[in-house]
């Protein structure tokens, strides 16, 4: 009677294929962030500064919070 073993390793299984589906992943991604941060850095910079006073902030904080590195004092 034959055995066959069907389970790959990670690295076996991902291939030519699967590299290329892990790097377009990550360029999608990187693409993601970036807009979300263009989109907030946009909203934040349409409001006044009395609007951003009101929610504790100054406009040299925006892009620290576009970039996800604001860290409230």
């Amino acid at each position: 009677m034959a055995a066959f073993d069907y389970t790959r390793s990670g690295a076996d299984a991902r291939g030519l294929v699967g590299g290329f589906g892990a790097a377009l992943s990550r360029l999608v991604a990187r693409y993601q962030a970036w807009n979300d941060a263009r989109i907030t850095r946009k909203a934040l910079n349409a409001l006044s500064d009395r609007e951003l006073d009101d929610l504790g902030l100054v406009r040299g904080d925006i892009d620290d919070i576009a970039t996800g590195t604001f860290a409230r004092r």
